[in-house]
């Protein structure tokens, strides 16, 4: 999921600025990425060498992310800001929420919300790009324990990504940690809508219902979870889950 979004961050940031002649090679260098990152990452180098600047910088973090290579793919995306910035390009505030998201798969969520922090300052991001970069902030609040924080951030993206099931999923897993059960079933109710067949989805589903005392909603999560995602940390997680209603007679 997180190379997905950092592929349709790479799309709006190409569209962003103003139009650009090296578009085309960019294009085809996040292609290879897709393919051959190794190729990828050597195509922005050469490109980097020969005046590819920002737009260079960003293929080789999509290239490292390809691998993930998280801790290189975010250093490269904040060269690229950095490079963008300099240039006066709104495409900066793209990079950075990239940078953002890929410290955040890092395990370092207080360099995912300084990259964050500059991302949503910069005021150019509007629409979907908008909202996961609140999404992503908002997780990096949660890690760091500021809960009423990031339930605003949340919201916030509800407005912006809310076609986005895991916009949801979040403000649901969110919403039980803060033991507000009410909201936590309204809006994994909406993940579940968008993304039934999500693993995710059904494990929080499983989850909120458990606490919400429904034991059979909750098996019947946990269990359409475990079906998902068989070998998956989810689905091992959902197996689990359903052992605590195992009872000895």
């Amino acid at each position: 999921m997180i190379l997905t979004l950092l592929l349709a961050a790479a799309q709006a940031s190409a569209a962003a600025g103003p139009v650009d002649p090296r578009g085309d090679r960019f294009a085809r260098c996040v292609e290879l990425t897709q393919t051959d990152p190794a190729a990828a990452r050597a195509e922005a180098g050469r490109w980097r060498i020969s005046g590819g600047r920002y737009f260079a910088r960003q293929c080789a973090g999509l290239a490292f992310s390809a691998e993930k290579n998280w801790p290189s793919a975010a250093a490269e995306f904040e060269e690229a800001a950095r490079e963008a910035q300099v240039a006066k390009d709104d495409r900066a505030a793209n990079y950075w929420a990239q940078a953002g998201n890929a410290w955040l798969a890092a395990g370092q969520p207080a360099k995912a919300r300084v990259a964050l922090d500059a991302a949503l300052v910069a005021g150019s991001l509007t629409g979907l790009p908008l909202g996961e970069a609140q999404l992503d902030h908002a997780r990096a609040l949660v890690a760091a324990g500021d809960l009423d924080a990031a339930r605003g951030d949340l919201d916030l993206a509800l407005t912006t990504a809310g076609d986005d099931p895991l916009a949801w999923l979040l403000s649901a897993t969110l919403a039980r940690r803060m033991d507000n059960l009410p909201r936590a079933r309204s809006d994994i109710a909406e993940a579940l809508k968008r993304s039934a067949d999500d693993a995710s989805v059904q494990l929080e589903a499983g989850n909120i219902a458990a606490r919400s005392g429904d034991e059979a909603a909750a098996r019947e999560a946990w269990g359409t979870a475990a079906r998902l995602a068989p070998t998956s940390d989810v689905g091992r997680n959902a197996v689990t889950a359903l052992r605590q209603f195992d009872t000895t007679k």
